[in-house]
């Protein structure tokens, strides 16, 4: 909470120093409006990867089953884990740095800027610093991805839509599935055989490449321009 707290004062801070503007600046209102967006984004995402572990699950020929250790509080801790880890990340990459990149430069070379940190972040994030092969497929996945979430939040004129998109995925990968820091959680992957190194690709590529171009496709086609940023 603290990390949270200790963002949003120094987003806040960065924009009255820069642009004489309130944390407001960011979108967040009106509420109802920027809430419609959080949970369309969410279930966009959400969806998503169930379907990229049902993929996996099929190339195993496994299964998923309820662990049976789950409990209420665990899932409310990993719910708030996966809340605060991807509110804090927004803060930095979607945030007040790129409302005011985009401000100075304009959207484009913005939106690219702000990718492009954020496949550089996940280097360190994901551990693949020093791996030639790992740092080129997490950079390619994930600055994809930085893209479009840059990018929605370029045509929203708010952070509510790309934290949606962003949550929807970790929360339903991380606890849902099992695939965070946290160990398992809600369900766990039972029996199956090791991936083969064609299937294990497939795998890969799925969640890191196909699944950042469907986003990219939906903020494309689907995300309505907005005329300007609130001047708050």
């Amino acid at each position: 909470m603290i990390g949270i707290l200790v963002g949003i004062a120094v987003s806040w801070l960065l924009l009255y120093l820069i642009e004489k503007k309130s944390i407001l600046a960011l979108g967040f209102l009106p509420i109802a409006k920027r809430l419609k967006q959080f949970f369309i984004g969410f279930i966009i995402t959400g969806i998503l990867c169930v379907l990229v572990q049902y993929l996996e699950i099929y190339l195993k020929s496994s299964t998923w089953i309820l662990n049976k250790d789950i409990s209420s509080r665990i899932i409310l801790k990993s719910f708030w884990w996966d809340f605060k880890s991807v509110f804090t990340e927004e803060l930095i990459f979607r945030g007040a740095l790129l409302y005011i990149l985009i401000q100075k430069i304009g959207s484009k070379k913005s939106i690219v800027i702000s990718a492009i940190a954020f496949g550089i972040y996940h280097w360190f994030s994901y551990g693949v610093l020093g791996n030639l092969m790992a740092m080129i497929l997490v950079f390619s996945g994930t600055g994809l991805m930085g893209y479009a979430w840059a990018w929605a939040f370029s045509k929203t004129k708010s952070i509510a839509l790309p934290f949606g998109l962003h949550f929807g995925w970790n929360f339903i990968f991380n606890t849902v599935f099992s695939n965070g820091p946290l160990g398992e959680l809600l369900l766990v992957q039972n029996g199956g055989n090791e991936l083969t190194d064609w299937a294990s690709l497939l795998n890969f590529i799925r969640g890191l490449v196909i699944v950042p171009i469907l986003v990219l496709i939906y903020v494309k086609y689907f995300v309505k321009v907005e005329s300007s940023f609130i001047n708050e």
